[in-house]
């Protein structure tokens, strides 16, 4: 890292702490040519490549503007929108690959956006799963439906016992 005061090629770092929750280190570095310090943040890169083949860097604020679409209209703030995006970030920094499709983040989306709201996730996912008619969408309620319905067998009412005293006795 080059000083941003002297251009000179050597700094001593003086300084680490973790930012951003964990995804970043900043570091205060020190020139021992001219004594000045400063600050730099590293972070992992994490590289989308889009399906024309272009890569460009990971951006939440992309996330976050292309779930707002599908959440127009419906009671989703900003923090909502926000805390998915950090979470769609992690689920795919966790994979540990440097270099992600722009369509598997789509997919990655659908699972916290069905949490969060389920007319969003069905708009999203009308696109990210291409869906085709009616039948697709059809599809996607049914499945949401069952999953929203208790799946044990919940006790009924209990039936009444003997009446009288134990073993049967009059």
């Amino acid at each position: 890292m080059n000083c941003p005061f002297c251009r000179n090629s050597d700094s001593r770092v003086v300084d680490s702490r973790s930012a951003d929750d964990g995804t970043a280190i900043r570091r205060r570095r020190q020139c021992p040519q001219c004594g000045r310090r400063f600050s730099t943040v590293e972070t992992a890169s994490l590289t989308v490549v889009k399906r024309a083949g272009v890569s460009e860097p990971f951006s939440r604020s992309k996330i976050v503007s292309g779930v707002r679409k599908a959440c127009q209209g419906r009671p989703v703030g900003e923090d909502d929108l926000a805390l998915l995006a950090q979470r769609v970030e992690e689920a795919v920094r966790a994979t540990g690959v440097a270099e992600i499709d722009a369509h598997d983040i789509g997919l990655a989306i659908l699972g916290p956006l069905r949490e969060l709201d389920e007319v969003a996730y069905l708009r999203f996912a009308s696109v990210y799963q291409a869906f085709d008619d009616l039948e697709d969408f059809e599809t996607a309620i049914t499945m949401l439906r069952a999953e929203r319905e208790p799946t044990g067998v919940e006790p009924g009412p209990v039936a009444p016992g003997p009446v009288g005293p134990p073993g049967g006795a009059p």
